[in-house]
């Protein structure tokens, strides 16, 4: 079968080619009547035509693809809300996206960069599924690039979208000091870990600003994982004195949290209540009882990546390289928090 062109959109719909090219590179506007673009684009759905983006990304000196480089889609829970809302949004701006993974190797990266290149994508969107600081290839221009859920090594060296992690650290303090708690602790994740210092100078600051203090005793960097939230949970909670709320480093470490109160025999939300981070898919709302977490904005930032790219792209600009895009992250209420004296009215 031969490729609809737009000659054929015309005839069908009864209009010059000129009207289809209107209609098609975003000029009918002023040019054509609303009737007019709507015969044309269902002449067009009816034929299944598409204008050739090879030639126009030649007459406009732009691919229409922007690249988009990130450590391990394959392996991260949260990869395909990140990719979604890139692709969405360069979707919405007439461009499409060429994902390649690193899977953290060097000689990989450099790989995928040189392909990105030679396909000569309007700009890169280099993406972290876990936030960190990186040292950004030095092939990938800064004026074309922009970083999504990690932070250049060096400050003000590219342009960046990432999670307001300390804000969200205050956010998980305060659903369980608005729900009556004053008896908190903090079970974080690794000493070295940039989100993770953030989120704990959240919760510090939602301690202060109740005029709360935080216990060191209940204030541990435990890690990331199951076992690791099993290990000090237990050793936490295996006395007279324990905290009646826990703000966690993630869902997994609250998944571990959840474990060892079981084993203990304190009851969830009754006696304890529990605040996980991130809204991980498959978990955090089929624990028993369902987590109130943290969201982290992954689909939220591939999209504004995507959207601070193209609009220097768009512009004929170079990125700001200093912009530092921080978006929020929203609290998910479930069911594993309530008062301290388990009265969920509070």
């Amino acid at each position: 079968m031969n490729r609809p062109t737009a000659r054929d959109v015309a005839e069908l719909a009864g209009v010059s080619r000129a009207a289809v090219s209107f209609v098609f590179s975003g000029r009918a506007q002023g040019n054509l009547s609303a009737a007019t673009q709507e015969r044309i684009r269902s002449a067009a759905d009816q034929l299944g035509y598409r204008p050739d983006e090879v030639a126009r990304s030649l007459r406009k000196q732009r691919s229409a693809v922007i690249g988009m480089l990130s450590d391990e889609i394959a392996t991260s829970p949260f990869a395909g809300r990140m990719v979604l809302g890139a692709m969405e949004a360069a979707r919405a701006r007439g461009h499409q996206v060429l994902l390649l993974e690193s899977r953290k190797d060097p000689a990989m990266e450099a790989e995928a960069v040189a392909e990105l290149r030679a396909r000569r994508v309007d700009g890169i969107v280099y993406a972290a599924m876990s936030m960190r600081r990186t040292a950004v290839p030095g092939t990938i221009a800064p004026e074309r690039c922009v970083l999504a859920n990690c932070l250049p090594r060096e400050p003000g060296s590219y342009a960046s979208v990432v999670a307001a992690e300390r804000a969200g650290g205050r956010a998980a303090v305060d659903v369980l000091i608005s729900a009556g708690h004053r008896d908190i602790a903090l079970l974080g994740g690794e000493t070295d870990d940039v989100a993770a210092t953030d989120r704990a100078h959240g919760f510090d600051d939602g301690l202060r600003a109740a005029g709360l203090t935080a216990r060191p005793e209940w204030t541990l960097r435990v890690g990331w994982q199951i076992d690791e939230g099993f290990a000090a949970a237990l050793e936490l909670l295996d006395g007279p004195d324990r905290p009646t709320g826990i703000v966690c480093a993630n869902d997994r470490v609250a998944t571990g949290v959840l474990l060892a109160a079981a084993r203990l025999g304190i009851a969830v939300p009754e006696q304890l209540s529990i605040v996980g981070y991130d809204d991980q898919d498959q978990m955090a709302d089929r624990l028993v009882p369902a987590l109130t977490t943290v969201a982290l904005p992954h689909h939220a930032m591939g999209a504004a990546a995507v959207n601070l790219l193209l609009d220097a792209v768009d512009a004929g600009a170079d990125v700001d390289r200093t912009a530092c895009e921080e978006l929020p992250c929203p609290v998910v209420l479930r069911q594993s928090v309530t008062g301290p004296d388990g009265d969920r009215g509070r």
